[in-house]
């Protein structure tokens, strides 16, 4: 193998390890990836509500990368293991879904996924194809390829075992039929969340008993919502959809503690490479005080939110959700660097402008009265400093903040 080619093998490596929790083998994957032939990655999803959100996108960007380095990637819609539902981190029996139910939440899946995954790069797949010729002979025969002691021994399983809670013996069906997946498929690399590897491991064991190379694991971090504590998720209320508005995305992913947006970076963000996060970690590390780094990361929120936005809803779309934010949410411009905000010019006099005309002409209030009478309420900021007096006046040269209540502009006069 060239040095050029090795090279290029370890590049991938470094892509593909990138914001994974765990790969299982990695000298496997190694090894397939110096074949230079296009490796089958498949992740499967579960239909099992309409709508996909940011937790999703974490494999779907892992599955864009695999793409971008010239693998083939198969997303696999379970529509017949979400019939059986996934006990994975469960303490009861799911309620299976309806064909129907599936079958209607699989085309939206279908229909979002590809704001994540190249559409002409992307095999899309039902797991009822191979299952729904299974006969219930075949389907004995599977199971008989496992034993309940090592069905038990996967932690979910065990702890409802322990306290004597019901297992459905469908249940202990559910990993088989997905590992039998990867069989159908003769996959080379199957990605997961953390709490899949038991699934994941499933495959491999039978491509081997199958006479199939086994499968490389990938799990993936599961995504903490916008709490910053739980796995985002819809019945939780703390997710982003990847359908929803770009003024949506923007304002909650503003929401994020600083903290999680590190982690955010790590996992959804293809702008922020992991050098240019490196570097702005250490500069935000080095600031002193709570004011400096606030407002820096709020700038790398901005950017992380508009990127996502832009994904999601569109270029155009998240450069107004952005600009929105900016002028509603940056109340009395705390926390924000000014350098963040689009600059609205005003040409002025030689004597300058009064500060109820200048909130006038920035679009501020209505009126000069209006502008007056905020100035009464105590409602007037300047980069952030109480502005009482209405004879208080600015000239050409002024660049900064103008604040009335909780909306911002930023205003640079120029000589008329």
């Amino acid at each position: 193998m060239s040095a050029s080619s090795t090279a290029s093998v370890q590049d991938a490596l470094d892509l593909i390890r990138r914001g994974t929790d765990e790969i299982l083998k990695l000298d496997e994957l190694e090894a397939r990836l110096k074949l230079g032939r296009p490796l089958r990655i498949k992740a499967g999803f579960d239909p099992t509500a309409p709508d996909l959100h940011l937790g999703h996108t974490v494999l779907l960007n892992k599955m864009r990368q695999f793409q971008d380095l010239g693998h083939q990637v198969i997303f696999l819609i379970g529509d017949f293991t979400g019939m059986i539902g996934d006990p994975t981190g469960k303490n009861v029996t799911r309620k299976p879904l309806t064909r129907e139910d599936v079958l209607a939440n699989a085309q939206t899946y279908s229909d979002q996924v590809f704001k994540v995954l190249d559409r002409d790069k992307t095999e899309v797949r039902f797991n009822s194809e191979w299952f729904g010729r299974m006969s219930a002979a075949d389907m004995i025969k599977l199971a008989g390829q496992h034993t309940v002691a090592r069905m038990l021994e996967r932690d979910d399983f065990a702890k409802r075992y322990a306290a004597q809670q019901s297992i459905a013996i469908h249940e202990f069906l559910y990993p088989l039929v997905q590992g039998y997946d990867s069989v159908a498929l003769e996959c080379d690399v199957e990605l997961g969340g953390t709490d899949q590897k038991f699934n994941l491991l499933m495959g491999r064991g039978l491509q081997e008993h199958h006479g199939q190379p086994a499968q490389i694991v990938l799990t993936m971090p599961l995504l903490e919502g916008l709490d910053g504590v739980a796995k985002m998720s819809k019945s939780l209320g703390n997710y982003i959809g990847i359908n929803e508005p770009a003024i949506d995305i923007v304002q909650k992913t503003m929401r994020i503690d600083n903290a999680l947006m590190w982690r955010w970076i790590e996992l959804l963000s293809f702008d922020i490479g992991p050098a240019d996060a490196r570097e702005l970690r250490a500069q935000y590390d080095a600031m002193e005080g709570d004011d400096r780094q606030g407002a820096f990361a709020t700038g790398i929120k901005l950017r992380l939110a508009e990127e996502l936005a832009a994904r999601f809803d569109g270029g155009d779309a998240a450069r107004r959700a952005v600009l929105a934010w900016q002028n509603i949410n940056a109340s009395r411009g705390a926390g924000v660097d000014r350098d963040l905000l689009e600059a609205r010019e005003i040409a002025v006099a030689v004597e300058g402008l009064r500060i109820a005309a200048l909130l006038t002409a920035a679009g501020l209030t209505p009126s000069n009265s209006e502008a007056n009478r905020k100035l009464k309420e105590r409602a007037v900021r300047v980069d952030n400093e109480l502005i009482e007096d209405p004879q208080r006046s600015f000239i050409a040269g002024f660049d900064g903040l103008l604040a009335v209540g909780k909306r911002v502009v930023r205003v640079r006069l120029l000589a008329g």
